[in-house]
């Protein structure tokens, strides 16, 4: 798919040899370079992002997860249930289409769709461009909707404050444990359409386990959006930390003063 983070790189390489489970384009020196540059590059562009939006007092919460597991239905709640206490701004990403931009346009703020092509991530570059798309001195809190994959957008920071991580009820409770990296890069996991508990085979004590051996740290909601359990807990946490962050901000600025 997308070259910049090597899931593509099997473009490159010779298809005559025999072909293992390992990538063999992967263990070239010039390989492992291009990618650290690339890191190296998207890391500071995430450090200037996050300069930015902090000079205008503004939180960035990164949101990833699988394609479907309600990232922009949980935005559509927020919206809802927060719109008059918090000031939110999103940059949605996606390969095609602007469809998740409207649905949050449609709810009165403003988004900003990027649409990658081929990219399976966003990168810190793209995200920037998206952030001069938003009005950010009038806005709170920006989310960063992720393109759904629970692989690349782990390896890139994109300049926001927080991640937050969705698993859904019907992609299983082994999930944890077979993409570790995207957990371990969580401030919050949400578990989302428990709803769909009784009907599935998903053993909440097997997930709880796995998150806990990858991320103890890791705050954690279980929640729907079709019966409303668990939405109260987030919006206590997304103020919680929104204001955290907000009397930091402040007491830095009073410190300099």
């Amino acid at each position: 798919m997308c070259k910049d983070c090597g899931c593509g790189i099997t473009e490159e390489h010779d298809h005559s040899h025999h072909h293992t489970h390992q990538n063999p384009a992967l263990n070239e020196t010039h390989t492992v370079e291009v990618l650290e540059n690339i890191l190296s590059a998207n890391d500071e562009q995430a450090r200037h992002n996050r300069e930015h939006l902090e000079a205008c007092g503004v939180v960035g919460i990164n949101l990833m997860s699988s394609p479907g597991a309600g990232k922009t239905t949980l935005l559509e709640k927020t919206i809802e249930m927060l719109g008059s206490e918090l000031r939110i701004g999103v940059i949605e990403g996606d390969l095609e289409t602007e469809r998740d931009a409207e649905r949050i346009r449609a709810r009165g703020v403003p988004a900003h769709q990027i649409t990658t092509g081929q990219a399976c991530h966003l990168d810190a570059f793209m995200v920037h461009d998206g952030l001069h798309h938003l009005p950010l001195d009038e806005l709170d809190v920006v989310f960063v909707e992720n393109v759904g994959n629970l692989v690349c957008p782990a390896a890139y920071d994109v300049g926001t404050h927080l991640n937050v991580v969705l698993l859904s009820v019907p992609e299983g409770d082994d999930k944890p444990a077979k993409y570790p990296v995207i957990f371990r890069a969580a401030n919050l996991v949400l578990l989302t359409k428990t709803d769909l508990l009784p009907y599935l085979p998903f053993d909440r004590s097997r997930f709880d386990r796995f998150l806990s051996d990858i991320n103890p740290g890791a705050d954690f909601i279980a929640l729907s959006a079709v019966n409303g359990e668990g939405l109260d807990e987030w919006l206590q946490w997304l103020k919680l930390k929104i204001s955290l962050r907000q009397k930091a901000r402040t007491q830095q600025t009073h410190s300099h003063e």
